[in-house]
This record gives C-alpha cells, sequence and structure tokens, in this order.
C-alpha cells in the first residue's frame, strides 16, 4: 500500500478519534453565501465541541465548515459568532398552533415565539385545515416560522364514536394532506381499531393520547408512531386486584399514583422498544399546570408579557379548577410527580427513546421558552445534559426521517442553527441567551430577534383584551 493510500485511510480516522472532522472540499458558492466565524460547534450526535469553526452557508445549506483561520474568502455577508456556540435548531415535538377564530395576528406571533427561542421544526398536535397552508408558508419562507408537521384534527370519543366514522375521517385525513392522525381520549376499543387499521391501509401514523378503553399495552402493540404525556403508563403499573375501574384514573392516572406496582414497568419498557414507540413526556405541563405552584408566581415570569392577556387569564382559571378539585392534594402531588420522573427515566434508559416536547402553548407554557423548563424537567429525571439535546435535535430528525437534512451542523445538511453565548453541554440555561437563529437561510440576529419580541409585547400590554 503506497503512502498516499495509506493517509488517506489513518488521517480521517486519526481526526475522529481527536474529535475533528476534516472539512470536505468546497464547492462552487453563490455571490450570496454567507459565512459564520468564530464558532464552537456542537456536536449532538458525540456530545462534544468541534472548536474555532467557520459554517459556510449557500442557498440555506452548509456547503462548507473548517477551521476558521483556513477561511480567508470574504463572503458578503458574515456574521461574528464572538466565539459562541453552534448548535442544530431545536425541534417542539408537542406544540400547538393557534386555530381560527384565532386572531391571525397571534397566529403568526405564536410561531415567531417558537422561532426567537431556536426551535426551528414543530410537530404541531390540535390540526386544522388552516395549518396546512401555514405548513407551506412556512417552507416557502413566506413568514418567520418553524417547520411545521401537523397532525388531523382530533379523534376523539365525540368525532369517533363507530368504527364506519373512524375509518372515513382516517381516509379524509389522509387525502386532505395532514402529516399523521391526532388520538385524544374517549375514543371505544371497536373505534380505534378501525382508526388503527385504516391508517395502517393509508399509510398515516398516529399519536397522543392513549384512551382508557385501549390501554397502554393495546397502544403499544398497535404501533404508535408516539404516545405523549407518558399517558397510560401510570394506569398501566396498576394491578388487576387493585379493583379500581379504569375510567377513575383521574389526571393521567393522579388517582392511581399510590396503587402503581412498579415492577411492572418493566414489562411496558419491553413494549416500548419492540414496537418502536417514542415518548414525548410533556413534563413542562405536568410541573406547571398541575403543580402546588401559584398561579400568581407563574403569570409574573418575564415570558408571560409575550401571551395576549386572555391566555393568561384562561391559564389561572385552569389552574384554579385544578387546584380546588377535592381530589387533588399536594402530597399525593409529589408522589405523583416523582413517579412520572423514575417513568421517564427508565423510558429514556431501556425503551424505544424519548423526543422533547413541552405541549406549549397549553397551561402556563409559552411557545419556545417552555421547552426550557421540559429540559429542566429531563435534568430532574436524571438524564445527562447531552442527551437532553439529542433529543430536541437529532432524535426528533431521525424520528421524521430527515436526519440527512437536518438534526446537526453539517456540510450538506439545512442550515437550521442556534448561535449560544454559552456551551450547552455544559451550561442547562445556555439557551436563555441566544445570539442568533438560522431558518431557511435567514439570519435572525439578537438584535432582530429582540425587537420581535419588543413587538409582541408591547402588541399584547396594549390589547389586553386579546
Amino acid at each position: 500500500m503506497n503512502l498516499k493510500v495509506l493517509c488517506g485511510i489513518l488521517l480521517p480516522a486519526l481526526l475522529a478519534a481527536m474529535g475533528c472532522r476534516p472539512a470536505p472540499a468546497s464547492g462552487p458558492e453563490s455571490e450570496t453565501a454567507m459565512i459564520i466565524r468564530n464558532v464552537h460547534i456542537v456536536d449532538v450526535e458525540r456530545g462534544l465541541l468541534l472548536e474555532h469553526q467557520a459554517v459556510v452557508i449557500d442557498s440555506g445549506r452548509i456547503v462548507r465548515i473548517a477551521r476558521g483561520a483556513e477561511v480567508a474568502v470574504t463572503y458578503a455577508t458574515e456574521i461574528d459568532g464572538q466565539g459562541g456556540y453552534l448548535m442544530p435548531g431545536l425541534t417542539e415535538m408537542h406544540a400547538h398552533i393557534p386555530s381560527p377564530p384565532a386572531d391571525p395576528q397571534w397566529i403568526r406571533d405564536a410561531l415567531y415565539l417558537y422561532l426567537s427561542q431556536g426551535v426551528t421544526t414543530i410537530r404541531g398536535m390540535l390540526g386544522h385545515p388552516a395549518h396546512l397552508e401555514l405548513r407551506e408558508q412556512a417552507e416557502n419562507g413566506e413568514l418567520p416560522s418553524p417547520r411545521i408537521y401537523t397532525s388531523s384534527p382530533s379523534l376523539n370519543g365525540n368525532t369517533v364514536p363507530d368504527t364506519a366514522t373512524a375509518a372515513a375521517l382516517v381516509r379524509q385525513y389522509a387525502r386532505e394532506g395532514y402529516d399523521f392522525l391526532k388520538i385524544h381520549p374517549g375514543i371505544p376499543r371497536p373505534a380505534f381499531d378501525a382508526l388503527v387499521a385504516t391508517a395502517q391501509e393509508e399509510g398515516i401514523p398516529y399519536a397522543g393520547h392513549v384512551p382508557v378503553d385501549v390501554g397502554i399495552r393495546q397502544a403499544l402493540e398497535s404501533g404508535y408512531a408516539t404516545v405523549d404525556h407518558v399517558d397510560g403508563y401510570l394506569e398501566g403499573l396498576v394491578p388487576e386486584k387493585a379493583g379500581v375501574a379504569p375510567d377513575q384514573n383521574g389526571f393521567f392516572g393522579f388517582n392511581f399514583t399510590d396503587l402503581a406496582d412498579t415492577t411492572r414497568l418493566e414489562g411496558l419498557l419491553q413494549l416500548t422498544r419492540e414496537n418502536g414507540v417514542w415518548i414525548v413526556p410533556t413534563q413542562s405541563l405536568f410541573e406547571r399546570w398541575f403543580a402546588p405552584t401559584t398561579a400568581d408566581s407563574l403569570l409574573a415570569q418575564p415570558e408571560m408579557q409575550f401571551m395576549p392577556q386572555t391566555i393568561r387569564d384562561a391559564w389561572a382559571r385552569n389552574k384554579a379548577q385544578y387546584m380546588n378539585s377535592p381530589n387533588w392534594d399536594p402530597e399525593r402531588w409529589a408522589r405523583f410527580d416523582q413517579l412520572r420522573l423514575w417513568m421517564i427515566r427508565r423510558l429514556h434508559q431501556d425503551g424505544h427513546g424519548l423526543l422533547l416536547g413541552s405541549d406549549a402553548p397549553q397551561v402556563f407554557n409559552v411557545p419556545g421558552f417552555s421547552l426550557r423548563h421540559e429540559m429542566a424537567g429531563m435534568l430532574r429525571a436524571g438524564i445527562p445534559l447531552a442527551d437532553i439535546l439529542k433529543m430536541g435535535t437529532l432524535e426528533p430528525a431521525f424520528f421524521f426521517g430527515i436526519d440527512g437534512e437536518t438534526g446537526s451542523v453539517e456540510v450538506g445538511k439545512k442550515a437550521e442553527l442556534v448561535l449560544l453565548a454559552t456551551n450547552p453541554l455544559e451550561d442547562p440555561d445556555a439557551l436563555g441567551d441566544i445570539r442568533g437563529v438560522m431558518r431557511q437561510g435567514q439570519w435572525h440576529s439578537q438584535t432582530d430577534l429582540a425587537a420581535g419580541l419588543e413587538a409582541i409585547a408591547q402588541r399584547y400590554a396594549q390589547n389586553g383584551a386579546e
């Protein structure tokens, strides 16, 4: 073997072992190409940094990554990363997009809030025909928005009471172009079975809640794409000898907290893994809406200025409704919370995988901002920070089958990027200091983002009746 061939084999392997990736030869770049200089790239796949890099972007894609000193060419647009940390954009796997008759301005504002906090992809979990148009506008760069995946309208006990209706709606939603079906509680078992059979015929995934009449074991065996909220798992820990009616479970199994037999989780983990079902915990929803934290303390948080007053008022009422329920008490909530955190940790360790989602803008979860609360919840569950970042970047890309397009900072992938002041592999609060976001080839600087957020805050300060 000659020296040239030997070096061609050994040098890439040596660089990889050192945590470096050689820069591919740069291809032809257009006059509109731009460069982000002086950054440390966060390699979310391996949980390490590539230091002192420059990233060249052309037509919305990364075309070159190299040591900063190696890129001497001057570009039309030069962004100084100031020694910041460049990571792939985040994915919010349990988002809600406002729907008509909501004010069109609020719909646009909600999408901007996600983007402003580094969220470059959202999975809308309560679809509406208007979201199909928004999905196209987002992809065409017609509005500042994350990439949108949208569910169908809700499939629940009211909308699918029988097998014929279930099959008809599945075919309709598949034909209309929704990305997946949203399952809500209340669906009777026969209708659920028809829904699943038709969805498999149509090739459309389904995700969301676990109807009581179905139960977690059947849901997992049916091939959910995701089970959200860890729904059904606590109920699945209750042994038959407990003699309780399944529909007395309360808020995501809260009433059954003290009946759970934790040894039963092993079987659920196996089913989750064998059937390839991802879990979207939405832990932040439980820690904010259904926790013994006062509504006033949550409403005092700075991010609440970006929400319409009518929504904030509704959140306070909803929280009061739960806190005043005769079945709710803070001591049981503490046990419920610890049980959920334990299940989440075990699902991460031995299930198929977790994906970040916070259920925004549901109760006290502000779009974009709430994903940081979700990450804090995952830390409370004992999940390493590097794994949490992967849950919000590369793992969703695998889930959607677009890992060749996004999910990491690599040559050839779309430039969906977030620039941070501090290292997110070490600082859990790093996403609280964003220096810029890139989506669809457009750079939203820290100044731009601040101006956009200020306009939203002023809008809802001036129009409290919105």
